[in-house]
């Protein structure tokens, strides 16, 4: 019998499609996970109108989009960081369609929180960068990262000790007053807020390293499929560092962001759009800058999920693509939107990068595109 976890995972620089892989296979899952970032991710997903009731889109953020499926559990597991006013919003909005997650959710009593602050934080950093800006979200997914990493962050846990919490989150707001000026926050007002959220969020919360790892153990073994958020290109270590996002997400954030063995991956899948596109700053070698660039975009309805924010576009670059093959792994390949191209004469591939006369073995550190 096979044991072990599928993983979905974006092999450019997100909005691949890998919701709609995720959709079809939470359709025989019995728990879909998510194991890094935040509701920075946006995946949508569409279910087909039946004799029962029309076409319904759901757009998915931080919870995992298996709960499509009424008899999928979801885990937001410890390597996630969550706003928890954006995350009943966002389930709010799923049960407003129609989906009951009742009994079916649950988030890690270890995964960071991120608050307000945090989103004012990452809006004035990225005025601090000025032209250089990295083209956040500003949902505070890399301030809370920041916390995080230097043992300075809030974790679910926290907010169920009233009084701990109100004493940590005054001194975390302090010292952001310190490092950015004052700015308009009213730090008592969400303590009282937080103890409300804390005991509404109470039900969600649970051990989901024990959880899971006792799902891929037990008798039978459950089905559990992980489904990546952002992309290998956006990693904090393999990505255009510094236009990446906060978190681990390629195959090593799975482990880390789920606690499970590497052992206990049966499967990584890897999600390829036909051409390439990418939000926000930072390196692009195959972007379009003219016509073909926006046919691209408009035909295949290039506009972010969470932000709204058009893609840029560009040509299929397979340097990028051995560079996620080689540090993810994957099984297979899952190529995505290929009609888009389908009124296209020509279609173009990126095969290799050369410096100075001489072709790269891979793909290099940013710094290359700054001196190419």
């Amino acid at each position: 019998m096979n044991v072990g976890a599928t993983v979905v995972l974006g092999a450019q620089w997100g909005d691949e499609g890998k919701g709609k892989l995720v959709d079809v296979l939470a359709a025989n899952s019995d728990i879909c996970c998510r194991c890094a970032g935040g509701n920075n991710a946006g995946h949508t997903i569409v279910t087909p109108a039946t004799a029962d009731r029309p076409k319904i889109t759901y757009d998915f953020h931080l919870l995992p989009s298996g709960l499509v499926n009424p008899k999928c559990v979801g885990i937001i597991g410890s390597g996630t960081v969550v706003h928890v006013p954006s995350f009943f919003a966002e389930l709010e909005k799923l049960e407003e369609k129609g989906l009951d997650c009742t009994g079916r959710l649950f988030v890690s009593d270890r995964a960071h929180l991120v608050f307000d602050f945090h989103q004012i934080v990452d809006g004035l950093k990225e005025v601090e960068l000025g032209g250089k800006s990295i083209g956040t979200t500003k949902k505070g997914i890399g301030p809370a990262y920041s916390a995080k990493a230097s043992r300075s962050g809030l974790r679910v846990h926290h907010l169920f000790n009233h009084d701990i919490f109100a004493e940590k989150f005054r001194k975390i707001v302090e010292n952001r007053f310190k490092r950015y000026g004052y700015f308009e926050y009213d730090t008592e007002a969400e303590i009282v807020r937080y103890k409300a959220l804390a005991e509404r969020l109470k039900p969600y919360v649970t051990d989901t390293l024990l959880y899971v790892n006792n799902a891929l153990s037990s008798t039978p073994p459950k089905k559990v499929l992980v489904e990546g958020a952002n992309a290998l290109m956006l990693d904090i270590d393999f990505g255009t560092y510094p236009f990446v996002t906060s978190s681990s997400t390629g195959i090593g954030g799975v482990c880390t962001g789920l606690g499970i063995s590497p052992r206990k991956l049966q499967k990584v899948i890897g999600v390829v759009k036909a051409y390439t596109t990418r939000v926000g700053g930072g390196p692009f070698p195959t972007e379009l800058l003219d016509e073909m660039g926006n046919h691209l975009q408009e035909v295949g309805a290039e506009f972010g999920v969470t932000t709204g924010r058009r893609r840029r576009c560009g040509w299929l670059d397979l340097v990028v693509l051995k560079h996620s093959c080689l540090i993810n792994g994957y099984d297979s390949l899952n190529l995505t939107k290929l009609d888009v191209l389908d009124d296209v004469d020509e279609i173009k591939i990126g095969v290799g990068y050369v410096l100075n006369g001489k072709p790269l073995a891979g793909f290099p550190g940013v710094s290359f595109f700054h001196s190419a």
